[in-house]
């Protein structure tokens, strides 16, 4: 794969609570400068990098319900519309977790439909699953019921939840939601080996704050 390439399916992402302007500044120049698919930013930046970026083909991703996943699907709806019309286009939204692990299917798939309705036509919709907190079989059930809401990509991971992602998370989520969906391996990529192997595994995006150093063959130490 060619460095063109692999930059065209980075998130270069920064969702540290304690993020400032300076940082986030950064990130968009990064972008810009290595043709990144996205910068992956909280809500509160979406503007602001809208505006850095609009001039280019680099998106703006935001987080929705992120990193807990346990606010009402009403609320998720209504960030996902405001993060629209504050210029994003890309939305990963994180599902309540607690409901899945309860065997509550309808209220996982009615939380990420919410979503996948506030963004209809006008973002693309990823589902943040979090692998570390579930087991096989919820991890499973997770991608149906975020194929079956008609999101466009299953996520491995918010980075806040102990472990990101894992070659054979990323691999059991492709077989699950099969070639017709995006999968985006998040938290903990961070080094070309780590990108290379994510996409070997059926990955077609990777959210990473360490994507210079990915395109540069290097290794970062980052979190995320």
């Amino acid at each position: 794969m060619t460095k063109t390439n692999l930059a065209s399916m980075i998130d270069h992402t920064q969702l540290k609570p304690e993020t400032q302007a300076e940082k986030i500044n950064q990130i968009c120049k990064e972008a810009k400068e290595n043709s990144f698919a996205s910068v992956c930013v909280n809500p509160t930046w979406v503007s602001h990098c809208h505006e850095l970026l609009k001039e280019s083909d680099v998106k703006v991703c935001t987080v929705i319900g992120f990193p807990l996943g346990a606010t009402t699907s009403e609320t998720k709806a209504f960030e996902t519309k405001q993060a629209i019309e504050n210029g994003a286009t890309e939305v990963d939204m994180v599902i309540n977790i607690g409901s899945l692990k309860d065997n509550r299917y309808e209220e996982v798939e009615r939380d990420i439909q919410a979503v996948v309705d506030a963004a209809k036509d006008q973002a693309l919709v990823k589902v943040i699953i979090e692998t570390s907190l579930l087991t096989k079989e919820e991890k499973v059930k997770a991608c149906e019921l975020a194929k079956k809401a008609g999101a466009d990509f299953v996520k491995t991971s918010t980075g806040f939840s102990g472990g990101g992602a894992t070659v054979e998370d990323v691999r059991l989520m492709r077989l699950t939601v099969g070639p017709e969906m995006g999968v985006k391996a998040s938290g903990g990529v961070r080094s070309l080996e780590d990108a290379n192997a994510m996409i070997d595994a059926g990955a077609t995006r990777i959210g990473a704050s360490s994507g210079v150093e990915i395109v540069k063959g290097e290794t970062s130490n980052s979190d995320y």
